[in-house]
């Protein structure tokens, strides 16, 4: 039996001014008409029924997920007390899903991604499901090949042997690498060894958390609590527990000490959506490359990305942002874009 677990807790600061705290860019309708979560729930949903399609969360965004996922039980929306990274959300989560489907195979997925090609993404996914059924103590993530110099994802570094298993080459990792520089990405791209990180992981539920006991054991024990408690009891203990637990990466918890992990090369297009020039690779570009809303006009002006309610005129510039919300207005050169998630502290 397979679950999903839809992380979709992240704060979106990139996305500044459109995503906030109370609003973050999960729950938002950056290309097209539905939310980044309500995508990923029906992309998932075409290979798990909803039953068995759980979303961690803040405690702050429970209704949030509520009204964009109607749909969905209760008991599938897990609260966190507060966003402490993916480590502790993705163990407090198994434990929570172990008491409905103790012997589940488990995806784990961000909320906010890009990918196309829906049907190659589920096929992916089954034969994963499938490798953790025939290997029990393994762990799956997925790779996607680079096509562009990228320091802001994650990479795998491939051992240079692997294995044809359902028509499909899988590749013991050899390592995992946090965000390089410029200078190693341009290597990496020279090497086929070397895949972005998406950040989807198959593995037994079972094996997540012996993993989680033995390399974050603090967290372990701090949420195993879930096992006994419920209700009122149960939230009071997790309150007080999440306050004494290590914000952590899943990656440096546990993924880096594992041993029998692989992954699988994707075919699927996949994207981060991590920024604001992200969305114009896939948002209609008039004449000069700009990215606009239908009442901007753009006079000698290229490659600019403007989002605001009222009408805007730009006189000859380039590469800008422009972002407006009822509260702010946002200008920033793209260049510097990595720079807004700072910059907004000064004005909150």
């Amino acid at each position: 039996m397979i679950c999903a677990l839809i992380m979709a807790g992240g704060k979106g600061k990139r996305f500044w001014p459109l995503s906030t705290d109370k609003k973050p860019k999960q729950f938002l309708n950056l290309l097209g008409k539905k939310t980044m979560l309500r995508i990923t729930f029906e992309r998932i949903e075409k290979l798990i029924p909803k039953e068995r399609i759980f979303i961690v969360t803040s405690k702050q965004y429970t209704n949030l997920v509520k009204n964009d996922i109607p749909e969905i039980d209760s008991r599938n929306i897990i609260a966190e007390p507060s966003s402490k990274n993916t480590a502790p959300c993705i163990i407090l989560s198994a434990f929570i899903i172990k008491k409905y489907y103790k012997d589940a195979t488990l995806v784990v997925l961000p909320s906010d991604h890009f990918i196309e090609d829906n049907d190659e993404f589920i096929n992916t996914l089954k034969i994963a499901e499938k490798f953790v059924e025939d290997h029990k103590n393994a762990v799956i993530t997925l790779g996607i090949k680079p096509n562009r110099p990228e320091t802001g994802y994650g990479y795998i570094k491939c051992n240079d042997n692997y294995a044809n298993i359902y028509e499909k080459k899988i590749f013991k990792v050899h390592s995992f690498v946090e965000k390089p520089d410029m200078y190693r990405v341009n290597e990496y791209l020279k090497s086929n060894l070397y895949l972005w990180n998406c950040g989807i992981f198959v593995w037994k539920i079972k094996t997540i958390l012996d993993l989680a006991e033995e390399y974050a054991n603090d967290i372990f024990k701090k949420l195993s609590e879930v096992e006994i408690f419920e209700g009122n009891k149960l939230n009071f203990i997790l309150e007080q527990n999440y306050k004494k637990i290590e914000s952590i990466s899943i990656d440096y918890a546990i993924m880096e000490n594992v041993e029998d992990i692989y992954v699988i090369p994707c075919k699927f297009h996949w994207d981060d959506l991590g920024n604001w020039t992200s969305i114009e690779r896939y948002r209609k570009k008039d004449e000069e490359e700009n990215v606009v809303s239908e009442n901007s006009v753009m006079y000698k002006s290229k490659k600019n990305i403007v989002i605001t309610r009222k009408k805007v005129l730009l006189n000859n510039v380039e590469n800008l942002i422009v972002v407006e919300t009822e509260d702010y207005i946002l200008i920033s050169s793209k260049e510097k874009e990595q720079e807004i998630k700072i910059a907004r502290e000064l004005v909150e």
